[in-house]
């Protein structure tokens, strides 16, 4: 069990329905930035924000805002581009908050990390009209070539029930490997044992992005796919560390 406290989390609803919504966490004294976490699970309905908030109470300790956001998933509506309009939405809904935003990260694991990178990506498409920019990204084992994790059949087939569809030439603005090189900076954590995404998804994406002469790291850490969102773990220093330099 963490040792972290759950802070007060206020529940702020950036849209109609049971899924849209965020909860924000602040720290006492001036805040670092605001770091958005974004869940994973597949984007599965199955998962839930509930596995971002042993992440958010770390931050609030750590001095930063924590926005850990709710989305439609898929089973509850999501999918595409239900999911994507609904990240779009909670991040461009902080721009209703009284809160700095010279310093908005995006913090996500798996699916949310997929999500993470593709938020970076955004405002290049006309659906997605840009309100509160994102100034970096850190995707712990994040799913960032969906023709790849589709090829794997990485989460049983999670990648075709997410696009309804095999990825196609229609879904390039959905990947995060084809919309490199980014503006912002991406650092990526993952797990060298790693068996539910693997290792390559990182280390592919990181390798396209600085040949494409973007900033982007790969830290790679001891454990497997959960290691990385435990608030006790050596990665989640790490990756405190990371987000102090971004």
């Amino acid at each position: 069990m963490s040792s972290h406290p759950r802070p007060h989390a206020e529940r702020v609803a950036y849209g109609d329905g049971p899924s849209r919504f965020a909860e924000l966490s602040l720290p006492s004294g001036t805040p670092k930035g605001v770091v958005v976490v974004i869940h994973g699970g597949f984007w599965k309905a199955a998962y839930d924000l509930s596995l971002g908030r042993p992440l958010a109470a770390s931050l609030v300790e750590h001095g930063w805002v924590a926005w850990n956001i709710e989305y439609r998933r898929v089973g509850d509506g999501g999918g595409d581009p239900q999911t994507l309009d609904d990240v779009a939405a909670a991040i461009d809904a902080l721009a209703d908050q009284d809160l700095p935003r010279d310093r908005v990260i995006a913090l996500g694991h798996s699916a949310g990390g997929h999500l993470a990178a593709w938020a970076a990506s955004r405002d290049r498409f006309e659906r997605w009209p840009t309100q509160v920019d994102l100034t970096g990204v850190v995707c712990q084992a994040g799913v960032l070539d969906l023709w790849s994790a589709y090829a794997e059949g990485l989460g049983g087939g999670a990648v075709q029930a997410f696009l309804g569809h095999p990825p196609g030439p229609g879904d390039i603005p959905l990947d995060p490997l084809h919309q490199t090189p980014l503006d912002v900076p991406v650092h990526c954590v993952h797990s060298v044992g790693d068996d539910t995404v693997p290792i390559t998804q990182s280390r592919g994406y990181v390798r396209a992005a600085t040949e494409g002469g973007a900033v982007a790291r790969l830290t790679e850490v001891q454990g497997d796919h959960f290691t990385v969102i435990d608030p006790e773990s050596e990665a989640w220093k790490q990756t405190l560390a990371i987000l102090d330099g971004l």
